[in-house]
């Protein structure tokens, strides 16, 4: 591994890039924060994709483009007079030291559990109204309602045991199934969000991030179902055109393999 000293010469590295792409390349010269937004979220998905899969090379790549992205930012910043990448480096730093007052000061704490509340309660005393304040109101919805559940449980509003939410959760289902029998559309929609709501807070009692459970899903939904189609084209006979039974045939063998 590089050493610290590299490690600093090849962030100079990428500074004195940034400052000669931002100087003389018309694209980059004509990039905002508002029109590298969608990308620097394109970027972060490739991230979790990169994660998912476990590539540590394309972790590697898609880090660095991430790293660009923040290094961007700050540049347009220094041009407005508002912030540069040292002020944006200092922010965190001090931020890091002012949460974690068990590290930088003699606040005592027994375990991660205390860390997060203490988290919590600070950021109320910096002038937070609501410990729900700092959920994006873009997040993805089920992203959203995860992190919702982490920050109310920051503050002890939360349940004692993963059984408690179990239940809470066969709970949510039977008030589903009630208004599907009275086929209320919007009162089915309401419910159906509770029944998300509860397995999601319930992921996070079995220490298991949704997104990640619900993506490996869609991998696997995604490759059994590709096998399935080779399957029919090795039999010159479209998918339209065969059976469920016959379709189960090879969606068994893709579950084997």
């Amino acid at each position: 591994m590089n050493s610290r000293k590299d490690q600093l010469l090849a962030f100079d590295r990428l500074l004195t890039i940034m400052d000669e792409l931002r100087e003389q390349c018309p694209w980059d010269r004509k990039q905002t924060m508002e029109s590298l937004r969608h990308l620097t979220i394109e970027e972060v998905y490739e991230l979790g994709d990169a994660i998912l899969d476990k590539d540590r090379e394309e972790i590697k790549k898609e880090l660095g483009d991430i790293l660009l992205h923040i290094v961007f930012y700050s540049r347009i910043g220094s041009e407005t007079g508002h912030f540069d990448i040292a002020d944006v480096a200092n922010s965190i730093c001090d931020k890091l030291i002012d949460r974690h007052p068990h590290i930088y000061s003699d606040v005592e704490v027994s375990g991660e559990e205390d860390v997060k509340r203490n988290w919590e309660n600070l950021k109320l005393r910096e002038g937070k109204k609501s410990v729900l304040e700092g959920v994006p109101v873009s997040l993805p919805a089920l992203v959203k309602a995860g992190r919702i559940q982490d920050k109310v449980a920051g503050v002890g509003f939360d349940w004692e045991e993963p059984q408690q939410v179990f239940e809470k959760l066969k709970e949510e289902l039977e008030e589903l199934q009630s208004e599907v029998n009275a086929r209320d559309q919007d009162k089915i929609e309401a419910e159906f969000g509770d029944v998300l709501f509860s397995m999601i807070n319930y992921a996070r009692f079995l220490k298991i991030n949704p997104e990640d459970a619900l993506e490996r899903t869609n991998k696997k939904f995604i490759k059994r179902f590709q096998y399935l189609e080779a399957k029919a084209m090795e039999k010159n006979k479209p998918l339209s055109e065969m059976s469920l039974a016959e379709m189960d045939v090879f969606w068994e063998e893709a579950k084997k393999l």
